[in-house]
Order: structure tokens, then C-alpha cells, then sequence
């Protein structure tokens, strides 16, 4: 009489199975926190709108104050320097001011009409300190670098859930659907576990490389040669200053991932005037809304940056305050191959490429990785030996198994650095943890 029973897990398994464990432990966490305040950055609009609705909506008037009014006001209500204007595209919405203070930015909702302040909030509102905390920079600017490691791992955990979820001889067939089952036994998260990673791990697997750019390390450093390569940011036009690197409060706000800092110095002295570069855009029809970036050095452009939803829309302007001339206009056309990827996965990214069937499907990624989180720790949890915590995996018989492993993520290390490193780190726990733990 043969066995029914399902024939031992291969070594190679075993090691991918305590890597997948192992590395979802870790990351899942930090995942969890991105997905969810991705997921709510995702309705930024909607989510403003309930905020800040009435400080942002305004009687439509006859004719608009000057700009210069609008900036005086906010400088007057808040106590600082203006720093940008974001101008709407509704007559019936108010102009945001934002200013610098010793405290930090505020932002000031001006009514274009009458040039009075109807309200003012810390630096550029809630939606901001979401973006903050998506990014890890809320904690500190070196937990930026974080974003590498978890985005890095998360397509290590998308790669190994793959090879799980394979199809072997003699083991159950891979779950391509919803099973019906008991939520109080482990085969019902583990069902959920697989049919949400098959569906979900494209969507998470592209967050995770369209969001390397935001990464403090790779990201820098990628950016730094799509510029020097031409592959990102434009050419200097004829007759300007060769582009330089904004820093402190001088870097433009609205320019897209390939033009960001990107500053041109211009041959003017003194202080530029808000009304006649916001003229010079509007007489050049550039497209609301947008955001003016008030330089902190006199001698730098004035910045006109069209705020965007699909990334062939993007456009910059770089204005003379002084003359109002126009030093560059710089548009989709003009970026190079690889700029014109980034920035397309940065739209799609944030759900605003392809309209709502955008929004909605990186809504499920997030989601997706909130199941996959739940679904992992109660399998984990159902699996554990009674009366003790969590317990891994059963290692590999044979050592040699790990090699499943590190053809996986040795060229992601390889590729993402900072994953490596935490790639070593983890080899080197796990044979500190080996010598030192006690034999019995």
C-alpha cells in the first residue's frame, strides 16, 4: 500500500521558505506603513479637499489682486518669506502661499480676489507629512535610506513567494483561486497568503522599482547619471547659464523627478516681482494649475512648474524676475529615454498616468500587502509549535541549499547596494546566531 502523504520538502525549498520567512518578518512591517499611507496619498485631492475645504474655496470675484498682493499678505499672516505660489485651476479656489519661517514652512490659503489670508497650516499640510511618512523622512532623513532596503527586499519576498508558489511533482497543485475554507485553520491563510501574492506581486514588484528613486543612496546617485549621461535632464538652452544644483531653499518645487534642484542663474540684481512671472506663464500658456518657485538667490530663475497628472504633460518655465524673459522652456519632448521612464513610473506610481483604473489598481497593490502581512503572520502564528512564540522554517539538511537562495538576491544585491549590505548583514547574524546558540 503506497503513502498518500506528499513527498519531504526539497532542500532548495526549505532554504528559499526560511529566506521568504525571514525577510517578510522584517520588511513586512515597514510595507505596511508604505502601503498605507501610499494608499491614502493616492486621494491627496480628495483628502485636501475634506481638510482644507474651507479655507481653500473662495467667492469668485471680478478681477484678482496682483500677485505681489497675494505674497505680501502671506508674508504678513504667517512671518516669514514666501518661498511658492501654487495658482489653482478653479476660479473658485483659493492661492497657496508657502512661506519660510525660522520655525519651518506654513502655507497660507490667500483669496486671489480680495488679497486677504483665509487660513494657514504647518508646512504644506497634512497630505505632506503622509508623504513624509510614506518615505520614511518623518523619522529622520537618515531612515530615508530604508526605502532601498524594505523596496530592495520586497522584491527579494516577490521573487522566493514565486518559487514557493511553483508547482511541484507530488505536492499540491499551485492556488490560482480562492479556496473555500476555515479562517481558524492555517490552509486558509495560506490559500490567501498565495492567491493574493500571485495577483498582487506584479503590482507590488513595480511600486518597488518605481519607487527606488525616492531612495536616499540609489536614488541619489541614479539621478546624478541620467543628468551627466543626457539620459535625464535637458541640455542648458543657448545663451543661459549651464544648469547647477539648487540646494537649501533654493531648489524648485514642481519640476519632476529629472529636473529636481535643477536651477539657472541669470544676470540680474535685486529682487524679481511674483506679477510679472506670473504673466509671463500665463502669456505663454502654460497650463494650471501650477507652482512658482520664489528663489532665495536673487540672481537664480524664477521656476514655473506645471502640477501634472500624466507625465507627457510636464513643463517647466525659468523666468528672469527682473525682465520677465523667459531663460528656458523646457517640455516632455526634451527629456531624455531615461527620464521620460522615470518620470512616466513615478505618474503611474502615484495612480495618476491612466485616470481611475490607475488609482484603483495601485489601491489593490496596497491593499495586497496589507493581506499579505495578516494572512503571513497568522500562518506563522498557526504553525508555531503550542505554548511557544513564532518559529521559522526548517532549515536545509544540506548547506550547499542556500545556493536557491542567493542566486535569487545576489544580483539584486548586486544592483540595489544598500539591499546587499543588509543582504551581509543577515548571512552574518544568521552564522553568529549558529556558533553562538547552544547545542543540545
Amino acid at each position: 500500500m503506497t503513502s498518500s502523504s506528499p513527498p519531504p520538502l526539497s532542500d532548495a525549498f526549505r532554504a528559499v521558505w526560511r529566506w521568504h520567512f525571514f525577510a517578510g518578518l522584517i520588511v513586512l512591517p515597514f510595507l505596511m506603513l508604505m502601503a498605507l499611507t501610499g494608499g491614502l496619498y493616492l486621494y491627496k485631492a480628495e483628502i485636501e479637499g475634506l481638510a482644507y475645504g474651507r479655507m481653500a474655496a473662495v467667492e469668485v470675484g471680478e478681477t484678482r489682486v496682483s500677485a505681489d498682493q497675494w505674497q505680501s499678505a502671506a508674508e504678513q499672516a504667517v512671518g516669514g518669506t514666501a518661498a511658492a505660489v501654487v495658482v489653482p485651476d478653479r476660479p473658485d479656489r483659493a492661492v497657496q502661499v508657502r512661506v519660510r519661517t525660522d520655525q519651518g514652512e506654513r502655507t497660507a490659503f490667500v483669496d486671489p480676489y480680495t488679497g486677504t489670508v483665509a487660513g494657514t497650516v504647518g508646512g504644506q499640510g497634512l497630505m505632506e507629512v503622509v508623504k513624509k511618512l510614506h518615505s520614511l523622512e518623518l523619522f529622520g532623513k537618515p531612515f530615508n535610506i530604508l526605502v532601498e532596503i524594505v523596496a530592495g527586499w520586497a522584491i527579494i519576498l516577490v521573487a522566493t513567494g514565486l518559487f514557493l508558489w511553483w508547482p511541484r511533482r507530488g505536492r499540491d497543485v499551485a492556488v490560482a483561486l480562492p479556496r473555500p475554507g476555515d479562517p481558524a485553520r492555517r490552509p486558509f491563510w495560506r490559500n490567501a497568503h498565495a492567491v493574493t501574492g500571485l495577483y498582487a506581486g506584479g503590482i507590488i514588484l513595480f511600486l518597488a522599482l518605481t519607487g527606488m528613486p525616492w531612495s536616499a543612496v540609489w536614488g541619489d546617485k541614479f539621478l546624478n547619471v541620467m543628468r551627466e549621461s543626457g539620459l535625464g535632464r535637458p541640455p542648458a538652452p543657448a545663451a543661459a547659464s549651464p544648469w547647477s544644483h539648487g540646494k537649501d531653499h533654493n531648489a524648485p518645487s514642481g519640476t519632476g523627478w529629472t529636473m529636481e534642484h535643477a536651477v539657472l542663474h541669470v544676470p540680474t540684481e535685486g529682487p524679481g516681482i511674483l506679477s510679472r512671472v506670473i504673466a509671463t506663464a500665463d502669456a505663454g500658456g502654460m497650463g494650471l494649475p501650477y507652482t512658482v518657485s520664489i528663489p532665495a538667490d536673487p540672481s537664480l530663475a524664477f521656476t514655473v512648474s506645471r502640477v501634472t497628472r500624466q507625465a507627457e504633460d510636464a513643463r517647466s518655465l525659468y523666468v528672469d524676475g527682473m525682465t520677465g524673459q523667459v531663460v528656458a522652456d523646457l517640455r516632455w519632448d526634451q527629456f531624455g529615454t531615461g527620464a521620460r521612464a522615470f518620470e512616466w513610473g513615478i505618474a503611474v506610481h502615484q495612480g495618476m498616468q491612466y485616470g481611475e483604473i490607475n488609482r484603483l489598481i495601485m489601491l489593490l497593490g496596497c491593499i495586497g500587502i496589507w493581506v499579505l502581512g495578516i494572512s503571513g503572520g497568522l500562518m506563522a502564528w498557526k504553525r508555531r509549535p503550542r505554548g511557544s512564540g513564532l518559529s521559522a522554517p526548517p532549515k536545509p539538511t544540506d548547506p550547499r541549499a542556500r545556493a536557491a537562495v542567493l542566486g535569487i538576491v545576489v544580483p539584486l544585491g548586486i544592483v540595489f547596494p544598500l539591499t546587499g549590505l543588509s543582504l551581509l548583514a543577515a548571512l552574518g547574524l544568521e552564522a553568529a546566531w549558529r556558533r553562538l546558540r547552544p547545542r543540545n
